[in-house]
């Protein structure tokens, strides 16, 4: 944490809150996996039972298992964010497997490789070195421009091209990254066969996991459910991810105050379904102090209102009224 963001925090807690509030906890850690895990499972069993229904029912529940399964595949890489923090259990060694195997590998992603690429985002907040500035940098944009790129994500355009993207990184042809810039890697002295046999050394985890899936499906007798799990991958899960972006960091101050650049939303239970599980959407508290585990955040939110340090946060909705303005960046609408 830069030697700024001490002191200012430093002013705002004591050393005992902050210790209170980087407490992490096991049993806390165990529930939000067990529990995401729990309604995939549930979900599935809904889609199972209403593949025997008649269409006025499998439709309109196939239709909410999507979205139900998009919000959970989020839920997934939010818990192996915090596992890359080391903030989801007190266990290093749980945050290190868990937060790999049963949050990061199933929606392809690397835990090790994340928390790498995700250190620099908190260092380099908004700044030229912020790798995941790609992300916002469109952005304010026009109402136009941005249901065209909300209409990609929920058709699956997006979904298709961040597939092509992780094949891509996974066989060694491209950079790793989770944001939307692609930076060509030297093919000098590799062979035909090098591609492959990369990519199979980098995403064998993710085939694994989602070999399993596959077989739990294919053992209840259902083994659709499995390409169920994909198609929500592809359509709903991009749309969640960009909202979920675009209300941490768009439109917000390009400076190095963790207060202008972050922004808080506020979350109903619509997008704590959707865009905003395991409290992702407390994102200001999260950079102020990236040690405090999820299910701490309303407090830490809490203390930064009481002492008037934060205003109260704008909704989901109005960060995409933000965000779609069409209008220069400016501070007095960048502030949460």
């Amino acid at each position: 944490m830069p030697a700024n963001t001490i002191k200012t925090v430093g002013r705002i807690f004591t050393r005992d809150e902050i210790r209170m509030l980087n407490e992490c906890s096991n049993t806390m850690g165990l529930l939000a996996v067990g529990s995401t895990w729990a309604v995939i499972a549930l979900t599935f069993a809904v889609l199972a039972w209403a593949s025997t229904q008649p269409a006025w029912i499998a439709i309109p529940t196939f239709a909410l298992g999507l979205v139900v399964l998009g919000g959970r595949h989020l839920a997934l890489a939010i818990l192996h964010h915090d596992a890359a923090h080391q903030s989801l259990f007190r266990s290093r060694w749980l945050n290190d497997f868990v937060g790999d195997w049963l949050c990061a590998r199933p929606v392809w992603n690397d835990l090790a490789k994340y928390r790498a690429h995700h250190f620099v985002h908190h260092r380099k907040t908004s700044q030229p070195e912020d790798p995941d500035l790609s992300l916002i940098e469109p952005f304010p944009t026009t109402r136009a421009s941005l249901m065209r790129k909300l209409a990609r994500d929920l058709v699956g355009l997006t979904g298709l091209k961040y597939l092509l993207g992780r094949v891509l990184m996974d066989a060694g042809v491209v950079r790793w990254t989770v944001a939307s810039d692609v930076v060509w890697l030297p093919r000098e002295g590799r062979r035909w066969w090098s591609y492959p046999l990369e990519f199979v050394k980098n995403a064998w985890g993710m085939m694994l996991t989602n070999a399993l899936l596959l077989a739990a499906s294919w053992a209840s007798g259902h083994a659709l459910l499995y390409a169920v799990w994909v198609l929500a991958y592809l359509t709903p899960y991009p749309l969640f991810l960009r909202i979920r972006s675009l209300a941490e960091h768009a439109c917000t101050e390009r400076s190095t105050d963790m207060f202008a650049n972050t922004r808080t939303t506020r979350a109903g239970w619509l997008a704590r379904m959707t865009v905003a599980p395991i409290r992702v959407n407390y994102h200001l508290e999260h950079h102020v102090l990236p040690g405090v585990p999820f299910f701490r955040l309303p407090l830490l939110h809490r203390m930064l209102r009481e002492r008037r340090v934060v205003a109260d946060p704008p909704g989901y909705l109005d960060v995409l009224r933000i965000v779609s303005s069409g209008a220069p960046r400016d501070a007095s609408t960048a502030r949460p």
